[in-house]
């Protein structure tokens, strides 16, 4: 057994994170419950950030989304993430400083 906390019990501790802060955060997609790949939709900023691992082993979030030359928007691209990784959580916030909450959630473990 890894380290890492299940990625539902993550997406939880972040939807109430933000919603508590009076922001409003969604999941537009569930994925696996234990070991899915959480991708973070920051609304305000119409960007997006990805749980991912570095070479020690420790989480990251890394920026991601569709290439600077493709016309799809944010929204375009986590669909057809889902599309090839039914595994895949995306979450959307809506709340300042997003970045900061998925963030401190996230690789607060």
């Amino acid at each position: 057994m890894n380290g890492r906390l299940p990625t539902h019990l993550l997406v939880g501790a972040l939807l109430r994170r933000v919603n508590d802060a009076g922001g409003i955060a969604v999941i537009r997609a569930r994925g696996d419950a234990d070991t899915g790949a959480i991708l973070v939709l920051l609304e305000q900023e119409n960007r997006l950030l990805e749980r991912a691992i570095d070479i020690d082993g420790n989480d990251v979030l890394i920026p991601s989304g569709p290439a600077a030359t493709s016309t799809d928007s944010p929204d375009d691209y986590w669909m057809k993430r889902r599309a090839r990784d039914p595994d895949l959580w995306v979450v959307a916030l809506d709340v300042p400083h997003g970045e900061r909450f998925a963030a401190e959630t996230i690789l607060g473990n």
